[in-house]
């Protein structure tokens, strides 16, 4: 049965949906971050900002091989529509992808990890617990923080280690 609802609603699709990566809330916060940080985007920014983690909807993990693969889509999209400067914008928004092209992260990298700042700690991990991605991004923190600490002590240390450094490098790239 679990097989089956992974086919149907893989995690990355539920990250879309009403996770994490929820369609719209997480592109409001990444705005917002972004306005902080740059000043308002202009309307193809905007676009990249909503565009730019829809790869998620048919991958079958966050940060494995396939999810990594994420931002193509938006990428794609945004090439498509706006040229190469927006596909680039959305394409190395992670820092994961930007690394294995040899390229420096875009500043959507660093509105998007900022915008953990503008999450209330109750409803991002209401919607991490719901779509199931806490299991993965819990695994993949354990040499930060131990397995057996509490959600809300992570989501403390993953909200700061992305809020510092997104503070680090944002301004090198202005």
């Amino acid at each position: 049965m679990r097989d089956l609802l992974n086919r149907i609603l893989p995690v990355g699709r539920r990250s879309v949906l009403f996770g994490t990566h929820q369609f719209l809330w997480h592109p409001l916060t990444v705005y917002i971050a972004w306005w902080w940080l740059y000043g308002w985007p202009d309307w193809k920014e905007t676009v990249c900002i909503f565009v730019h983690d829809w790869g998620y909807w048919s991958m079958p993990n966050m940060d494995g091989q396939e999810g990594g693969r994420h931002p193509e889509l938006g990428a794609n999209l945004a090439g498509r529509w706006f040229g190469p400067e927006y596909q680039e914008l959305c394409l190395y928004h992670s820092r994961h992808y930007a690394k294995t092209a040899g390229r420096q992260p875009s500043k959507l990298c660093w509105a998007d990890k900022f915008s953990i700042g503008y999450e209330p700690r109750w409803f991002y991990l209401l919607r991490a617990v719901a779509s199931g991605e806490i299991k993965e991004y819990r695994q993949n923190a354990t040499r930060f923080i131990p397995a057996n600490e509490s959600h809300q002590k992570w989501f403390d240390w993953v909200q700061k280690y992305l809020i510092l450094a997104a503070e680090q490098n944002y301004s090198q790239i202005i």
